[in-house]
């Protein structure tokens, strides 16, 4: 690793394959399958290939609120992809999601598997095929819209930005911590002067909005991503606090958030889930 305070980029860039960043080991600059090995396929028509990541915790939160209003169409299998070992980079895997990020969904109900892919795509995807949590009328379906595609836009900052330099990156480069510490304060006070005078992101009714930036912002303000609650002094934004923890409180938020983990990185894991009282059961392992 070169040193980066006397560091010019070279005329052409090449990939060092000797990269010690905490994800260099699955990073490439070129897409497409490494192995040939199908997806496993359960029962249900829903078929979910994720892992309890932020933007894998938004889609299995839906379901079990979807769920819990009673649409038993919405009963799913979720697979654990275990992106460490490379899992998503199988043929199958790149069948249902050609970029290779978690999460890929499978719906087999209609007469031809349909893939879904994209987090944000997801929710919107079930959403309009339940009818539930994405409101018809014009002006909050607006809301509710802007504030996912709001979430889909930062979130990059956030994870790809502040977390990866701040909790993953080898060396601590202060100019990039810097930069992107300004800009995860900076979303974060937007949130917290919109959840100031909204219960909710689209207001007062509860969304696939909210579902999207719980488990990202959620999770910043309370320490459990990138262990930076102090450094970004997150105590500070009552309202998103507030709004974070009205929806811990709900059950199917609970569920859901167990979905696709393991006792490294969440407390009562699910790894996989393929019936509905699996969550009534941890996978400590």
């Amino acid at each position: 690793m070169s040193d980066t305070s006397n560091y010019t980029p070279p005329a052409v860039w090449s990939w060092n394959q000797d990269d010690k960043g905490g994800f260099a080991s699955i990073n490439r600059p070129i897409s497409g399958p490494t192995h040939d090995k199908e997806l496993p396929v359960g029962k249900h028509p829903l078929q979910l290939y994720s892992l309890g990541t932020p933007n894998g915790v938004k889609v299995t939160i839906l379901l079990e609120e979807l769920l819990a209003l009673g649409h038993a169409g919405a009963e799913y299998d979720a697979w654990f992809i275990n992106i460490m070992k490379g899992e998503q980079f199988s043929s199958g895997f790149v069948a249902a999601n050609p970029n290779s990020k978690i999460p890929a969904l499978v719906d087999r109900s209609g007469p031809s598997p349909q893939r879904v892919f994209e987090s944000g795509a997801i929710l919107m995807y079930l959403a309009e095929k339940f009818g539930a949590f994405l409101p018809a009328e014009p002006a909050a379906r607006t809301a509710t819209l802007s504030w996912l595609f709001w979430q889909m836009g930062s979130a990059p900052y956030l994870g790809g930005g502040f977390g990866h330099f701040y909790a993953y990156a080898p060396i601590k480069i202060e100019y990039a911590i810097n930069r992107f510490a300004m800009e995860a304060k900076r979303q974060l006070d937007v949130l917290d002067k919109h959840l100031a005078d909204n219960e909710y992101m689209a207001g007062s009714t509860y969304t696939i909005a909210d579902m999207a930036i719980w488990p990202w912002y959620g999770a910043l303000v309370k320490g459990t991503v990138y262990k930076a609650k102090e450094f970004l002094a997150t105590d500070g934004y009552t309202h998103v606090n507030r709004w974070t923890d009205q929806l811990a409180e709900r059950v199917a938020v609970q569920r859901g958030n167990r979905v696709n983990t393991s006792s490294s990185f969440r407390q009562h894991p699910v790894h996989e889930r393929h019936d509905a009282s699996d969550l009534d059961r941890t996978d400590e392992g």
